[in-house]
């Protein structure tokens, strides 16, 4: 990821166009024209070699004739001779370029020509957007660097598209409604800024308050989960993806890679990064507008004031189908709004305050409901009459509202040009309206979604699993010997003790040789059994009848051993059969049945699956895909995103499953991809969950070789290899670790354990409490741009234990820089944990080939300072008047260091 000459794109001195032009309505004739009509401050230099003026400004024959060094090149001549346009401005001090020019992917020729470009650009640094794009347009610095018909009004929404189409299809589509852009970015090709780049830099731009992002492919999928998770904290990001089909499923070896299609899988990564997706290019502006307002909800519940029963109706059969909920009406609130709406008022939720309703009204009711209800979302419906005022009743909304700040009020004010001044009352102060109860009751669950995928980025999980490292071994040794085989598929048993290594409830399964020791394993058992067939050659045992359950006697089983063996040669003369598995048969009675298990997504590596199994688990299509790593809230979550989740809650005489059970497994599932590379596809099904637990039945695992260091996942998971520990001089040894969002309550337990002092000094300023979202921000970090270490006792469990110090360093986009904080508990100071906690992350700094790290460190911070210069940091000039010192540190000298030497 990399905003570098970022600055040379957006806010650019000055802009030469290659391939200016005075023929009508050619590319190069567009683009000179939005250029110089735009209101760019700095000089616009056309290059054409046949031209004396662009309209009527002066032309220059080539780059070299320049008289200056352009900051941003605008490209659209023919495709072969780009490359060496590029060398060229590169060579004169050019940093950025937009390459309109198509032709680079098209034929075979195209990809070379590709290759060239980026070549001519990496040794000048110099960025690319495009080729095969429309352009760049930022209005607020009167930039058109664009061939779109239009240019857009000043705006806080950034349009990031893939497609040049829906760019001036948005564009259009915005300006017939009056909304401006603060910049719009057309991709074309990727060939070098892409989604991840751009999102990095509009998460921090001030003129930017909404990202809208058109996907048809993500390319780097961890930059772009790692960028896209960076902006959704900071402002809305709002997206819609092209592309919904399932292709690349066909060739799976299980239910698992069959049913992770690649579009679901889109879905789960949104979801993750705490973006909100919609379909449709409507909705995409309904949920800004929405958004920007600021308007935010901390519950699911939407309440109704209408004065119109028939827009209620519409509302609630709107919020049916998009699955939202009716808030409650409780007997106090029923009461209250008794005392003064008329004795015919629905009584209920729609609040139906009948047709009449002046003003004063729904002032009334808008305030009960805000003072009562204040977890919920109220939506206010108005229908015109010629007894009320449509804008008196807006504004007394708009003055209920302002009392409540923050409160989320939507509105749905129905008609036309009557009601006009009304919404563009609502528009002024800032509240959400909108022209139908539809539209109205899509925006609240936008919001409803956003807060869920928001809250996945803030929820505190459970303790995490450890997986004991001889487990692992003895996993790898297993792939190993199957792969050494010429394998790869594992055979159920194999499968069921790869999972038993990793913790995974299993039942007991033997092999038999022959029907008579298939028979013989039954009076072991002593109890009705499943017979299988069992095959290096046949994953789907029950699709061709090598499958029989409920087997009661020895004789039974060696019948239907003999039956299998009989049917399954004759149909399958080339398998290898090995014999069969006995198992004892698990009582159906109220067990659920469910699939789990991971396939491997194109684009996005690894992935688990979750959802109701059985034969039919394709039929059924109850499935839900989440990305690893997991903790136990994101399992939670993936569980409930799917119809079988409501059973496993219980319903009439079935009891619920066991709490944490499945939770448990798929984190085990996800600790499975993150330590087994080799694993493509696992299937567990049917997974059984009970009131008395889950128990795996039957298992199909598929594994390929792997190469080491191979980066697989989409999110880079818990970096095991840097644990490490180290000794204070009183021989005091702790573990040092890279922190987890499991510590935030341990987190919070250490900050409340400092000095008020030691917190001023360290937040620069006084802190009074340490709120979840603080914790939660700190705990639940990308490893990917930020690392924190945590020193706790050795031997505790990963969110169990006591933290005594932290320390931490953010590093830029371009993995050059970063900024360190550290803090030790008040108790633990003056024993060498401040040292060692910054040594190691110093040593990290270097094995991460950061060049420079840097902080801020308040002048009277006396012990700080003392150790900053005891490392090697160097104190650069106090400003006049500053009260804190910039310290830096030169990485190389860390090089050596490992954070576990004995601290004296």
């Amino acid at each position: 990821m990399s905003i570098r000459n970022f600055d040379a794109l957006f806010r650019p001195k000055s802009i030469a166009l290659i391939g200016a032009s005075n023929r009508p309505h050619s590319v190069g004739a567009v683009v000179a024209d939005n250029l110089f009509t735009s209101g760019f401050k700095g000089p616009v230099m056309p290059v054409n070699p046949h031209e004396t003026a662009i309209r009527s400004t002066l032309n220059y024959r080539s780059v070299a004739d320049l008289p200056t060094a352009p900051d941003l090149a605008v490209i659209a001549t023919p495709a072969p001779g780009v490359p060496a346009i590029i060398a060229e401005l590169g060579e004169k001090g050019c940093r950025a370029a937009v390459v309109i020019t198509a032709g680079f992917g098209e034929v075979e020729s195209g990809h070379e020509l590709h290759q060239a470009m980026l070549d001519a650009a990496r040794p000048h640094l110099m960025r690319i957007v495009g080729p095969n794009c429309i352009g760049l347009i930022s209005p607020h610095a009167g930039i058109n660097a664009s061939f779109a018909h239009l240019t857009p009004d000043k705006g806080d929404i950034a349009l990031v598209s893939q497609s040049g189409a829906i760019v001036t299809a948005m564009l259009d589509w915005a300006s017939e409604r009056g909304i401006g852009f603060s910049h719009v970015i057309s991709l074309g090709d990727m060939s070098d800024v892409d989604f991840g780049d751009l999102l990095d830099y509009l998460s921090t731009d001030r003129t930017t308050r909404a990202i809208f992002l058109y996907v048809e492919n993500i390319t780097h999928a961890k930059k772009f989960m790692s960028a896209a998770r960076t902006a959704a904290r900071a402002k809305p990001v709002i997206v819609i993806k092209s592309g919904r089909s399932a292709a690349g499923a066909k060739a799976a070896h299980s239910h698992t890679g069959a049913l992770a299609g690649s579009d679901v899988v889109y879905d789960a990564a949104f979801a993750r990064a705490g973006l909100l997706r919609v379909s449709k290019l409507e909705e995409m502006f309904e949920a800004a507008a929405t958004l920007a307002t600021g308007v935010r909800i901390r519950g699911d519940g939407l309440t109704i004031v209408t004065n119109g029963g028939g827009a209620g109706v519409m509302a609630v059969d709107a919020l049916e189908a998009f699955g939202g909920r009716l808030a409650d009406l409780d007997p106090e609130t029923i009461e209250a709004l008794d005392a003064f709406l008329p004795a015919n008022w629905s009584r209920a939720n729609p609040v139906d305050i009948i047709g009449d309703a002046p003003g004063e009204r729904y002032a009334k009711t808008l305030e009960t409901l805000l003072s009562r209800k204040s977890d919920d979302a109220t939506l206010a419906i108005f229908c015109p009459s010629a007894i009320t005022d449509p804008h008196e009743v807006a504004q007394a909304i708009v003055d209920v509202a302002g009392r409540h700040r923050g409160a989320p009020v939507l509105t749905n004010w129905l008609g036309g040009r009557g009601v006009q001044s009304a919404r563009d009352l609502f528009a002024d102060n800032r509240i959400a309206t909108f022209e139908s109860p539809t539209k109205a009751i899509r925006a609240f669950m936008h919001l409803v979604r956003y807060r869920r995928n928001q809250e996945n980025l803030m929820e505190t999980p459970a303790a995490g699993v450890a997986i004991s490292h001889h487990a692992i071994k003895a996993a790898h040794d297993m792939i190993a010997a199957v792969l050494a085989e010429g394998r790869t598929v594992m055979t159920e048993p194999e499968g069921k003790e790869l999972l038993s290594l990793f913790g995974i409830p299993i039942v007991e399964t033997f092999r038999a040789a022959t029907p008579q020791e298939a028979a013989e394993r039954f009076e072991a058992i002593g109890h009705p059994v499943a017979l299988k067939i069992l095959s290096k050659d046949i994953s789907h045992k029950s699709d061709v009848g090598g499958v029989r359950l409920g087997l009661r006697s020895a004789e039974e089983v060696r019948e239907a051993a003999e039956t299998m063996l009989a049917r399954i040669s004759a149909a399958f003369p080339d398998a290898d059969i090995e014999g069969f598995t006995v198992q004892r048969l698990v009582d159906m009675r109220d067990a659920h049945e469910l699939i789990a298990g991971i396939a491997t997504d194109v684009t996005f590596g690894p992935v688990l699956l979750f959802g109701r199994g059985g034969k039919a688990a394709e039929v059924i299509n109850d499935r839900t895909i989440g990305l690893p790593p997991l903790n136990s809230v994101l399992a939670r979550r993936m569980i409930d995103r799917t119809r079988v989740s409501k059973l496993l809650a219980g319903y009439r005489d079935v009891p619920a499953a066991a709490a944490g059970t499945i939770e448990d497994v798929l984190v085990r599932l996800s600790e499975m991809i993150v330590h087994l590379p080799e694993i493509t596809e696992l299937d567990i099904n049917p997974f059984l969950a009970t009131s008395e637990g889950v128990v795996a039945l039957d298992a199909r695992v598929a594994v390929r070789p792997c190469a080491p260091g191979r980066d697989r996942l989409a999110i880079h998971p818990y970096p095991h290899e840097l644990e490490r520990e180290i000794t204070l001089k009183d021989e005091r040894r702790f573990l040092l670790r890279a922190i987890r969002p499991e510590d935030e309550i341990a987190l919070a337990e250490m900050v409340s354990r400092c000095t008020p002092e030691d917190l001023r000094l360290r937040f620069m300023g006084p802190m009074k409490v340490f709120p979840h979202q603080t914790a939660a921000r700190f705990t639940q970090i990308d490893y990917d741009r930020e690392m924190a270490f945590v020193a706790t006792d050795p031997g505790s469990a990963y969110g169990m234990g006591t933290i005594y110090g932290v320390v931490r360093v953010v590093s830029d986009p371009e993995n050059e820089k970063a900024e360190y904080a550290v803090l030790v508990r008040s108790d633990m100071k003056g024993q060498g944990l401040g040292y060692g906690l910054m040594r190691a992350i110093l040593a990290y700094a270097a094995r991460r080939g950061l060049r420079e790290v840097y902080g801020e460190v308040l002048r009277e911070n006396t012990g700080m300072m003392r150790m900053a210069r005891h490392l090697g940091f160097e104190t650069g000039r106090y400003e006049l008047g500053s009260d804190t010192a910039h310290v830096v540190f030169d990485v190389a000298k860390a090089a050596e260091w490992d954070g576990a030497e004995v601290l004296e």
